[in-house]
């Protein structure tokens, strides 16, 4: 397993996977047949999978620790690049087919209609871990404030959460199901950060007993 994870055609297979949605839109759109309205099919497809690219991005570092297989880190980088992609393809979805580039209404949607406010908030949030995915950023920023950045992907998904289920009218087992999963995915990070913190904690007690003793002795 590890020696499949490590390989580069792994990884290039991983990255034909990610294709294979706008593959599809694009298969579909060629031989008209994206439904009765074309740009909510696309609005909605592209939106889905940049959930499951989030989902999937966040779930790299729980995965690589239970099943203890670091390599799985390889594929971060790529998921969460194309959870950036495909949410840029459901923006420009709404500027470029459903608002026609009319930007002062697209200013009045986003102040007066929540679940467009919370779907641009995700959006943003994305755009500083997109630009600083790169090693050189990395390198830049130092790893420790690197990886605070890069937290922002729990909020951008759960902003994205937020904007599906405002969205839907009816039917909100979709969104749940991905919440969910994001708090799910939260939680397990929030119990990681604690269990690391108390065993700090044990091992500064247990340094400043060893002084203690030694000095006592």
């Amino acid at each position: 397993m590890k020696s499949l994870l490590a390989s580069k055609w792994t990884k290039i297979l991983v990255f034909l996977l990610c294709l294979l949605p706008i593959s599809r839109l694009a298969w579909r759109a060629l031989h008209e047949n994206l439904g009765a309205n074309p740009i909510e099919f696309i609005t909605h497809e592209t939106g889905d999978w940049t959930l499951i690219f989030l989902v999937l991005t966040l779930s790299i570092t729980p995965a690589r620790k239970l099943l203890r297989q670091p390599q799985l880190i390889r594929f971060r980088r790529m998921l969460g690049l194309f959870a950036f992609f495909y949410v840029c393809l459901h923006f420009s979805t709404w500027i470029g087919l459903d608002k026609f580039f009319d930007f002062p209404e697209m200013i009045k949607d986003v102040r007066k209609r929540p679940f467009i406010t919370a779907g641009f908030t995700g959006l943003v949030l994305l755009i500083p871990l997109a630009v600083t995915s790169t090693a050189g950023w990395i390198r830049r920023l130092g790893g420790k404030r690197w990886q605070m950045l890069h937290r922002l992907i729990y909020f951008s998904a759960l902003a994205g959460v937020v904007h599906y289920y405002w969205l839907v009218k009816s039917d909100i087992r979709k969104p749940v199901r991905y919440g969910a999963i994001v708090i799910l995915l939260l939680a397990y990070r929030a119990g990681v950060w604690l269990h690391a913190k108390r065993s700090r904690a044990a091992g500064r007690t247990l340094a400043t007993e060893a002084v203690t003793n030694t000095e006592s002795a």
